[in-house]
């Protein structure tokens, strides 16, 4: 049998399965590696902040220690980043808002340094710090992301469609479903004006899908706009479709650029029914439809969806973003110490 290398157009049967596995292996292992420097790199930042909490409180050390504390680590261990007078803060931060196990059981223990930076510095309130945690690890998110999400009010949005979806849907459907919506919809990334139509909106919509997608949520995939359904020799076109990946159904969403309105519904309940009829598969879970309009009143809206036979959904959207919540705590902004973090896995 030779010795020769196997040579790139001689690879045996099988090869490529197998190399596609250990590629997946590696990768594995990487991610496993990289999570576990990062939740010792937690642990340390968190014993180091308790050890500052025990000592102010029990030896009554004053908040120069902390300042003495980041002046002889960087010169014992000069090659390590992240001992500044900042960071020894949000140490002392982070031990005061969690427990050990907290930092080993719960999501915060799963993010790198540089999101829990971003909890500590725009949130006081620990569940909402939790409720955060737990949605910048089931989805991937940045630390910009998470940013942009806590600013945006994420935790008051989420859920907050007026829905017949408890009624319309089996139980752990219908919860799913509530959670996959908001109220309302921040598109400011767009730049038009409160006074924009509906077709502009659609228009600015498509050419940020990335953005409008991220905004939309985790599982929502785009299929198309202004897809053409041929109905009894006439022609419609709906808004925009969409594909649910974790509730298995197409999502119609119909825009307006006014007051939400009664009927507006029944051109939704059309589109439904013509996508349930032409478009879903028998392994499809039934079409939902979301209405986003300016503005609705609250009352009128439960009222018209009340006797609804389809699964809807009503939310405003929001061309222009409010200013950002002021930040509720007095930490050190980020920004003081991303340059000494620099070459940290944020």
């Amino acid at each position: 049998m030779s010795n020769q290398p196997i040579g790139l157009t001689e690879r045996p049967e099988g090869y490529a399965s197998w190399l596609t596995e250990l590629k997946t292996r590696i990768h594995q292992a990487q991610q496993r590696a990289a999570l576990a420097v990062n939740h010792e790199l937690l642990l340390l930042y968190w014993q180091i902040g308790r050890d500052i909490l025990e000592r102010q409180a029990q030896q009554g050390w004053g908040a120069k220690v902390i300042e003495q504390l980041a002046q002889d680590l960087r010169q014992h261990f000069p090659e390590m980043k992240g001992f500044s007078r900042a960071n020894l803060m949000y140490m002392r931060s982070f031990a005061q808002a969690w427990t050990k196990d907290e930092v080993v059981q719960q999501p915060v223990g799963q993010l790198p340094w540089g999101h829990n930076l971003a909890l500590l510095s725009k949130l006081k309130d620990p569940q909402k710090r939790l409720f955060y945690a737990s949605k910048a690890v089931e989805n991937n998110w940045s630390r910009n992301v998470l940013v942009m999400q806590i600013e945006s009010g994420l935790h008051q949005r989420q859920g907050s469609a007026i829905t017949n979806f408890e009624q319309r849907l089996p139980k752990a459907q219908s919860d799913l479903a509530r959670e996959s919506l908001k109220d309302p919809y921040r598109f400011d990334f767009l730049n038009l004006g409160q006074e924009a139509q509906e077709r502009d909106i659609e228009t600015a919509l498509m050419q940020h899908v990335t953005e409008f997608l991220l905004e939309l949520g985790a599982g929502f995939a785009f299929v198309g706009r202004q897809v053409p359904l041929e109905v009894g020799g006439d022609d419609f076109y709906l808004d925009l479709l969409f594909y649910h990946l974790k509730l298995r159904c197409y999502v119609v969403i119909e825009l307006k650029a006014g007051d939400f309105k009664p009927e507006h519904l029944g051109q939704l309940g059309f589109y439904l029914t013509t996508v349930d009829r032409q478009i879903k598969s028998e392994h499809d879970q039934p079409t939902l439809g979301l209405l986003l309009c300016k503005s609705k009143n609250k009352v009128v809206a439960e009222y018209a969806l009340s006797d609804k036979s389809q699964p809807m959904g009503i939310a405003e959207y929001k061309l222009q973003q409010a200013l950002p919540e002021q930040l509720e705590t007095n930490l050190p902004s980020i920004e003081q110490i991303e340059r000494e973090l620099q070459g940290e896995d944020q």
